[in-house]
């Protein structure tokens, strides 16, 4: 995953990308104990942290976009410049429970300077957080 994402060592927080499709991705993640979580807050990880994942997958979405356009990869960089429609519908007490989450990113919008997205972060059957994200298009360093 750490060729997928811009993160490294314990903040690449996914394991692996289940499948994805040119507007979608599933990704999955094993949750390490909160007091280990490089998120958590005095050892307790924030719902809000879940947001992070979401944000990741669609990173890895658009690294596999363009690897599948150009046979190269990655995509261009991009950065996280908004949310809206938040919902968090878990505490942080069920969040500490779980064992692993699913990760759904679905592309919205997308254009020369970004991205929107549509994203649910699961456990089983249950949403523990989902809403929309922006991302906008960077030039590469």
């Amino acid at each position: 995953m750490a060729g997928l994402v811009p993160h490294a060592g314990m903040m690449c927080l996914l394991d692996e990308v289940v499948a994805w499709a040119d507007d979608c991705i599933h990704c999955r993640s094993r949750l390490p104990a909160p007091t280990a979580h490089p998120l958590a807050d005095r050892g307790v990880m924030p719902v809000t942290a879940l947001i992070e994942y979401a944000a990741q997958a669609t990173a890895a979405h658009g690294t596999l976009r363009a690897r599948a356009a150009d046979g190269m990869g990655p995509a261009a960089g991009g950065r996280l410049v908004g949310l809206r429609h938040i919902e968090l519908l878990a505490d942080a007490e069920a969040v500490a429970g779980l064992a692993s989450i699913d990760i759904h990113a679905e592309r919205l919008m997308a254009d020369a300077s970004g991205s929107i997205y549509a994203f649910r972060v699961v456990a089983g059957v249950r949403d523990l957080v989902r809403g929309r994200l922006t991302i906008r298009t960077v030039a590469a360093d």
